[in-house]
């Protein structure tokens, strides 16, 4: 039986190839995980070490890029907090004189 190949959008391509690269983990066990030909998940890797982007513009992201995104969050959050709360004494300080 013949079947027609899958098309997938590059950023799956990319998601996969960054599971096998950053992530370290196999590309024999991705394949087999996401139901995928091994010979394409490596096509796809060799196509991401050749263009190797800086930031992430993907709508997919891995476990490892996700805890670092999260915590980079957390900690502007908090300066924000901190920024905000010096502002807000600030203007007390500020309005309490008229």
């Amino acid at each position: 039986m013949f079947t027609l190949p899958k098309h997938r959008d590059p950023e799956y391509k990319e998601y996969v190839a960054k599971l096998v690269v950053e992530e370290h983990r196999v590309a024999r066990q991705v394949a087999f995980e996401l139901e995928l030909p091994e010979s394409t998940v490596n096509h796809w890797v060799a196509a991401y070490k050749k263009k190797k982007l800086g930031p992430d513009q993907g709508k997919y992201v891995t476990p490892g890029e996700l805890s670092k995104l999260e915590a980079k969050y957390a900690k502007e959050i908090k300066a924000l907090r901190e920024e905000n709360e010096i502002l807000k004494k600030a203007m007390h300080i500020f309005t309490k004189g008229q």
